[in-house]
């Protein structure tokens, strides 16, 4: 892949010659798995009903809100490209940033675009069903929540990749740390594999009901069948698979890019991928992502305790060096992708990680961004029941 047909690279000005660029190389999965679900939601290849214009436009409002001007512009230029294509009410938002239409599907795609953008929590059924009841079909409102999704990613990996572009590389990796002392589980908190529970967070595994109707596996097609075998062993009985599968083309584009993200050998641990993880569910309130996160975590690490901390506080958790600048981190990647540079990046190079580390952390932090707007505003978590 080159700087010319990766949008990410090209609008953060890398070279081949940019260390930032040789470290996005060593995740090159993952820049041709997000490059690839941006040419398919963004592209016109989709043959819904809801147009490449219309998906434009909302992607620049989305990028606009959030405060990532760059991204904004590049979609805001696409959609004015398409000239003809571009009904009044998509020249009104582009013409009058927060602006009504007076065309209801698209003044309710709207406000789901401009809740989600930075409040995700902030959003809710009636706002999932609005798309519907104004004339947009149920597989269009799927498809606008995961460009809803995929552009909360996409913003807030640019921010970091810009970031780091601003850090400067690093050619060599840092000098390990210190052995630490032998680890001793705290006495307050239950072992790990049973249930944490604190303040309204857990790491007990939960149930989720999706708030569409979702596929029946008996009538699904055969692309919506080959992505349900794919994509996890119970997607059949599974809201979230049936719900994601109408979109089966976009389902199987975003789990190319989440298995690069979370599995990839090398780098970032995959605990304090998870830490990562976990960190921004609990700033988007995502109970459902959180409890998912938390408990691999403790599958991975043999313990809870920085679990424990974030659930009651994000903002002062983190049992070393390590672990409170990935936290740290990634709630402000989450909170305020538009103003995220340098110094957000800075206390991971002191804490000791190497620049791919960083750039993990950051493909872990902004996919979580994607992830949580899905559990948060296309269904509700449940407690299972004994």
């Amino acid at each position: 892949m080159t700087t010319a047909n990766d949008t990410i690279d090209r609008l953060a000005g890398l070279t081949d010659q940019s260390p930032v660029f040789a470290t996005r190389r060593q995740r090159d999965k993952v820049a041709i798995a997000t490059q690839a679900c941006e040419d398919l939601l963004l592209g016109d290849g989709l043959a819904d009903s809801l147009s490449r214009a219309e998906r434009l436009v909302l992607a620049s409002e989305q990028c606009r809100v959030s405060g990532v001007q760059a991204l904004a512009d590049e979609y805001r230029q696409r959609a004015e490209s398409l000239g003809d294509a571009l009904t009044p009410a998509l020249r009104t938002v582009l013409a009058q940033p927060g602006a009504q239409t007076g065309n209801a599907r698209l003044d309710a795609a709207l406000h789901f675009v401009r809740t989600l953008a930075l409040h995700p929590a902030e959003s809710d059924r009636a706002a999932l069903l609005a798309m519907p009841e104004s004339g947009l079909s149920i597989d269009d409102t799927v498809l606008v929540a995961q460009l809803v999704g995929f552009i909360a990613y996409q913003l807030r990996l640019f921010a970091g990749v810009q970031a780091m572009d601003a850090l400067g590389g690093q050619a060599s990796a840092p000098a390990a740390e210190a052995a630490a002392a032998p680890f001793v589980h705290p006495a307050n908190l239950p072992p790990p594999g049973e249930p944490l529970r604190r303040n309204g967070y857990t790491s007990e595994t939960l149930d989720w009901t999706s708030w569409l109707p979702v596929l029946d596996p008996a009538t699904a097609t055969a692309e919506q069948q080959a992505v349900l075998d794919l994509s996890h062993p119970k997607a059949r009985t599974s809201d979230f698979y049936l719900l994601l599968a109408r979109q089966p083309r976009v389902l199987s584009e975003r789990s190319q890019a989440f298995n690069a993200i979370m599995y990839a050998p090398g780098g970032l641990s995959r605990a304090e991928r998870e830490v990562a993880a976990t960190a921004v569910s609990r700033s988007n309130g995502c109970v459902y992502c959180a409890s998912v996160h938390a408990q691999r975590f403790e599958q991975l690490a043999k313990r809870n305790d920085v679990m424990a901390q974030m659930f009651d506080d994000p903002d002062t958790a983190g049992t070393n060096a390590r672990e409170r600048a990935i936290i740290q981190s990634s709630l402000a990647l989450t909170r305020a992708p538009g103003s995220f540079g340098a110094a957000q990046l800075q206390p991971l190079r002191d804490a000791g990680l190497t620049d791919q580390e960083i750039l993990d952390m950051l493909h872990s932090a902004a996919l979580f961004g994607w992830a949580n707007r899905l559990m948060l505003n296309l269904g509700k978590e449940k407690y299972i029941t004994p």
